[in-house]
């Protein structure tokens, strides 16, 4: 444990260059004074950490000196060449660098370990499309990609619901979920989620981005499906489903998932009955009548209503 912390250590300073023991304790969540003593033992061992003191001081290595990769425990090494996800890296015109990158650090591990970290592409595969779908064409994601590596601006014609319109915009990172890339970028100080697929034409601007101050990509991204579920599930609506209907119910989505696994026991007739979000009265009966029997909506009665209007018509369309 002490071993691996020691390497963080140097690792933090090679990436961040000068940190306090403060924000070095904090990131290793150990104490200051367990910092120091850890900052001893380096300097000890002959790696050269020294301090600088006053308001701006804190730990840094010397200019120039770099750790060995010989500190990667297997499972580490393994794990970095999981990080090179071949589909995402060629969309974002990096898989010739990605593969360029993997070979030299294949050649940089000792000998006993180059098999076990080279084995994991040939045994694991990562799609991060989901099934029965295509991807997505994106031809401006290389330089949307451009713009978050560069930090420039980008002009672009965006198509949104109601219109296209065209925006300037601070690109600040980007995210591929389920398939779909999505790039984050600012529009008036404040960071938005665009879907590239939806832009139409796009450049790169002379400057700089305007990037807000201690902005996290992963943490807006969170907050950001957070926030889009609440808005996208409107209502609520009471049902009794069959194992078998909550299996089905599981398969629509994440938040009527988090739903069926907060359900209560089964009642007499073995059904449960549970509450559940929906986006609209419309868009619930369009669902619930494809689960039907396996899943009964009992409220609220506009949903009811709604199913019933429905079968109705279906029986009309096939006959009784």
């Amino acid at each position: 444990m002490r071993a691996s912390r020691l390497l963080s250590i140097q690792m933090l300073l090679e990436a961040h260059g000068r940190m306090s023991a403060t924000a070095l304790a904090r990131a290793l969540e150990v104490s200051v004074r367990t910092l120091h003593r850890d900052i001893d033992e380096l300097t000890s061992s002959g790696v050269p950490v020294y301090a600088e003191r006053g308001r701006a001081g804190g730990f840094q290595l010397m200019p120039g000196w770099k750790t060995t990769l010989t500190g990667l425990t297997p499972s580490e090494a393994e794990a970095v060449f999981l990080t090179g996800l071949a589909g995402p890296a060629a969309d974002l015109g990096l898989g010739t660098p990605v593969r360029s990158a993997s070979l030299k650090l294949l050649a940089a591990l000792p000998a006993p370990m180059r098999g076990r970290a080279h084995r994991v592409s040939s045994r694991l595969h990562l799609d991060p499309v989901e099934w029965y779908r295509e991807s997505e064409p994106v031809p401006f994601l290389s330089l949307a990609a451009s713009a978050v590596w560069e930090d420039r601006p980008l002009a672009i014609s965006y198509e949104s619901w109601t219109q296209t319109a065209r925006r300037t915009i601070h690109p600040l990172g980007l995210v591929l979920k389920a398939g779909i890339w999505y790039l984050v970028a600012a529009r008036n100080g404040q960071p938005r989620t665009w879907r590239v697929a939806s832009i139409r034409d796009a450049r790169l601007l002379d400057g700089t981005t305007a990037r807000p101050k201690g902005f996290d990509l992963a943490a807006y991204w969170r907050e950001s499906v957070r926030r889009f579920e609440v808005e996208l599930f409107t209502g609520r609506a009471r049902v009794a489903a069959t194992p078998r209907g909550l299996a089905d119910l599981r398969r629509i989505n994440a938040a009527l998932a988090r739903a069926v696994a907060q359900a209560p026991a089964p009642g007499r007739d073995g059904r449960v009955e549970l509450e559940i979000p929906i986006e609209s009265t419309d868009h619930a009966a369009g669902q619930l009548l494809r689960l039907s029997p396996e899943v009964e909506a009992l409220g609220p009665p506009a949903l009811r209503q709604a199913l019933r209007a429905r079968a109705a018509q279906a029986a009309r369309l096939y006959g009784r």
